[in-house]
């Protein structure tokens, strides 16, 4: 139920805080969502290989089914944040679940590439829908000391999809092939999207506005006029194509020697998501703690690390790798894409949408730019690639670190909060 909000009712004790039962409907339902959107968005990444044989493409072509789906979703993304001022938050979500679990279920039938690649288009641009609008969400209901949690218990839920969609989709692949991999993340979806519209509380801070040209220009440049944010959007940029680079491409290297490993074992090594569900939660509360511009840079140098490991002929340590990169990476997301909405103040819809354009523009170009440099020199050329990528989005945190605080009004009684 969205309705207008009055001046009177903006109180703290209003807001969801942790610990009461809003918190944990809402961290349920965005816990489904979270599990859907990523699971149907990444179910492809372990498959790529299965598609370079099936339809005769080769690596960086194969990637295109990972990347025209970021891409489109990162264009969307920029409008997605204005339509749900206009439609409601909650209803918006409802439908982007709703349609794309449905396309994924149709995408399993896909009888060529082009008819998939199409699918996966639309994919991009019904799943739009949810991310930006789920951190607008968060930002407007959560109280503040509680959002910082909030978006980090959200993005536990993201990496358990985005593990459940490329675990379910691998070892079944290995077993029946790539389309039960496809129709069972579908499936997934669609419940998942049942219970967040069942669960997630109505929007009580949310005020409509008309959808006009004018407006969304004029909040988009207020964000980029923000000293921090622009940086933070590219900092989102860094974060998802350094990691997606790595995971689009570690499946090729794993199925050759020296490891030979099967599609269903390399499906299963995607289980190291899971530590991203421990990683966004606990950096995101240490951040809020300690201060998002002290921990953030923390993340860079883990994906640095763990990047470097998986270089190592022995399996042990490339998946020990590929874990400290999913740690910091998870964490890094989680510090970021609170800290946009901590600053983005009266934008913060379009706020979120910028950010999660860099976001998933990174996955696209960097996704699809790995696949060029694996090419040319192999794994080693990927993590030079993302080790470059990620070098400068350390120098981007370590300026970040001497930014000025912002300082606003607290809607605690006349306190004082910087973002």
């Amino acid at each position: 139920m969205n309705s207008l909000l009055r001046p009177n009712r903006l109180v703290a004790g209003d807001r969801i805080r942790h610990g009461t039962p809003a918190f944990r409907a809402t961290n349920l339902a965005l816990f489904a969502a979270g599990l859907a959107t990523f699971g149907l968005l990444y179910c492809v990444q372990p498959l790529m290989p299965e598609f370079s044989r099936d339809f005769r493409v080769g690596a960086a072509v194969s990637a295109l089914s990972l990347s025209l789906t970021t891409g489109v979703l990162a264009v969307a993304m920029l409008f997605a944040g204005g339509l749900s001022d206009a439609w409601g938050r909650k209803s918006m979500m409802v439908a982007s679940l709703v349609l794309s679990g449905l396309l994924v279920l149709l995408s399993a039938c896909a009888s060529d590439w082009l008819q998939l690649l199409l699918l996966r288009s639309l994919l991009g641009l019904s799943l739009s829908g949810l991310p930006a609008v789920a951190m607008t969400y968060l930002s407007e209901e959560m109280h503040p000391d509680s959002v910082g949690l909030g978006m980090g218990l959200y993005i536990s839920g993201s990496a358990i999809g985005g593990m459940g969609g490329r675990l379910l989709s691998g070892v079944l692949a290995g077993w029946f092939g790539w389309r039960a991999g496809i129709a069972a993340v579908g499936l997934l979806g669609l419940i998942s999207a049942l219970v967040f519209w069942r669960t997630l509380p109505p929007s009580r801070y949310f005020i409509s506005a008309p959808l006009t040209a004018r407006m969304l220009l004029g909040r988009f440049a207020t964000t980029l006029r923000d000293p921090g944010l622009p940086w933070l959007f590219v900092e989102g940029f860094v974060l998802l194509g350094a990691f997606v680079a790595v995971y689009n491409y570690l499946g090729y290297r794993l199925l050759a020697p020296p490891y030979s490993l099967s599609q269903a074992t390399v499906g299963l090594i995607f289980g190291v998501y899971l530590v991203g569900t421990f990683s966004s939660t606990w950096m995101g509360y240490l951040a809020g703690k300690l201060g998002r511009r002290k921990v953030l840079w923390t993340a860079f140098v883990l994906m640095l690390g763990g990047t470097a490991l998986t270089l190592a002929d022995s399996l042990w340590l490339t998946i020990g790798g590929l874990t400290i990169l999913t740690f910091g990476f998870f964490g890094g997301h989680s510090i970021a894409s609170s800290w946009v909405g901590r600053r983005a103040g009266s934008a913060k819809a379009q706020a979120s949408s910028l950010y999660l354009f860099c976001y998933y523009m990174g996955s696209s170009i960097a996704g699809a730019a790995g696949g060029l440099f694996y090419a040319a020199r192999g794994w080693h050329g990927v993590v030079l690639f993302v080790g470059a990528l990620l070098l400068f989005g350390l120098l981007i945190a370590a300026g970040l670190y001497r930014l000025a605080p912002l300082v606003e009004p607290s809607i605690t009684s006349g306190e004082r909060t910087v973002a």
